[in-house]
């Protein structure tokens, strides 16, 4: 282990390039393939040293890797192409960062796959839903609306699903995704259109998921869980690009959507846990060295790397069942009160993004087209105007990207730029970002005061587990606006909507 260097040691390896962009050069940390960026804005700045002035002055020792360590170990994975990125939302996470994305050269025969930079919640993702309901038309019945919701989707911790499913279900919805969905009656054919991938990863594989996996995700299809995952009443209160929303079907400030954030519950955590223990053996045998052994990863090419890819594919598949089934529960709950279709009440799916998920995508890198495999950990696929990849509706707008903001705060939907595709391979950031950890947040807030807060702002709220609250306080996150000003600033993605709560439903 190399001595530890003094924060201003630190310092000189790290440079800014833009208003918003740091570099990481190489030797920031061992064997470095690329230099690391990272943008931020003025507070997020600070946030980024404060966090590595702490690393350095306890001599690397205890807690977790600061961002920017994170984001330079990263670099030194095998086949890296391009640089490693940080986005303004990241924070320390399991290898990666989350927040952080890296590609990947699918020709190079060393380059590897890495669970960490997917993550444990794979296809956690957020999908936004629109009605033709105004804010004056559920503000007699917000108790009521955010109640019927509460009853319908299933929350909490150890939450079972209502979705009627047995194991030969479990297999189908592994390998289809959404078109499980659609074949059940639990979505509507233009749903899978403006999701991405069409909700269907079309590599999966069931067999490479454990028993032990799908017997947690079995009892689970339809739940929303705990921690940062939520369904929010939401109502716009900006419009920035008047084509782009409109082509979303949103036309005025007031009109009502629903924004669900969700993931792939207990079954893509086992995924995600079964391939880091057959990749540190796989490591062992192809004499991968990583800087952190949280990065532990398989050439993409090795049966290790195959088989992840395609047990991660069918967690992604389980994880936009899991958000359409509670669509199919959210539509039954506005009917429910308002009296209603959900076709009368326009609850058409916008767009569902993921932003934890590797892809295999064709990007120019070095003005050469190269099939990549990009990890998305904590970031957000934002690909441009006339991409084939989006559908044909945002074909003139870019790719709608969904941010969801801290309870209590406010969202954003963005579009995708040409600019992202050059600077990120087509990504931006995802949400606010943690400020600081779970358990410093249970310190040092109190569930009343933040339920009060809440309260006060004329937001509903039902919780499942109400001292759960303080860790997704807003204070325990970064500012979503920061975030997003920060992304649109950089030009990685420009804004087009802004929502506000008006009911929070979670674990």
């Amino acid at each position: 282990m190399p001595a530890p260097r003094s924060y201003n040691d630190e310092l000189s390896y790290i440079e800014r390039i833009s208003p918003n962009a740091f570099r990481i050069k190489k030797g920031f940390v061992p064997n470095m393939k690329v230099e690391g960026v990272f943008f931020v804005n003025n507070s997020l700045e600070k946030l980024m040293f404060d966090e590595l002035r702490q690393f350095a002055n306890s001599g690397g020792v205890g807690g977790f890797l600061p961002g920017t360590k994170q984001i330079a170990n990263v670099a030194a994975l095998p086949g890296i192409v391009g640089r490693s990125i940080g986005l303004p939302d990241i924070h320390a996470g399991y290898g990666f960062a989350i927040g952080n994305m890296a590609a990947f050269d699918m020709s190079d025969p060393l380059a590897v796959v890495s669970p960490g930079g997917v993550g444990f919640d794979i296809n956690c993702g957020v999908r936004l839903i629109r009605t033709n309901l105004n804010f004056k038309d559920i503000q007699p019945v917000k108790e009521q609306l955010a109640q019927s919701m509460f009853d319908h989707i299933p929350v909490g911790v150890g939450s079972k699903g209502i979705i009627p499913m047995g194991a030969k279900d479990l297999e189908d919805a592994l390998e289809m995704g959404m078109d499980w969905s659609l074949r059940e009656g639990y979505a509507w054919a233009e749903d899978k259109e403006h999701c991405e991938e069409y909700g269907r990863m079309l590599q999966a594989d069931p067999s490479k998921v454990s028993f032990k996996a799908k017997k947690r995700g079995l009892p689970q299809l339809g739940t929303l869980g705990a921690g940062n995952h939520y369904a929010e009443i939401q109502v716009v209160e900006e419009i920035y690009n008047d084509f782009a929303a409109r082509r979303m079907g949103i036309d005025h400030k007031g009109q009502v959507c629903v924004m669900i954030h969700c993931g792939s519950r207990g079954l893509g955590h086992q995924v995600a846990t079964d391939a880091l223990v057959q990749m540190e053996r796989a490591m062992g045998r192809d004499k991968i060295d990583v800087n952190d052994r949280q990065l532990a990863c398989a050439r993409i090419s090795s049966t290790e790397g195959q088989d992840y890819l395609k047990g991660m594919a069918a967690a992604a598949n389980y994880a936009w069942v899991n958000r359409s089934s509670m669509t199919f529960l959210c539509r039954q709950a506005f009917s429910k009160i308002f009296k209603s279709a959900p076709d009368d009440l326009d609850m058409h799916v916008i767009y569902d993004v993921s932003h934890n998920v590797a892809k295999v995508e064709e990007h120019l890198v070095d003005g050469k087209l190269k099939t990549l495999l990009v990890h998305r950990k904590g970031a957000t696929r934002a690909f441009p105007p006339h991409h084939p990849l989006i559908p044909v509706d945002y074909q003139l707008t870019g790719q709608p990207v969904l941010i969801g903001g801290t309870m209590g705060t406010c969202s954003y939907v963005l579009t995708g730029t040409e600019r992202g595709m050059e600077e990120t391979f087509g990504t931006t950031c995802h949400g606010a970002g943690r400020a600081f950890s779970r358990s410093k947040s249970r310190r040092n807030l109190d569930y009343h005061e933040v339920l009060q807060n809440l309260a006060e702002k004329g937001i509903s709220i039902r919780v499942a587990s109400p001292k759960l609250v303080m860790e997704e306080a807003p204070e325990s996150y970064k500012n979503v606006t920061d975030v997003v000003d920060t992304c649109h600033a950089v030009g990685i993605s420009k804004k087009c909507i802004k929502l506000k709560p008006v009911a929070v439903i979670k674990g």
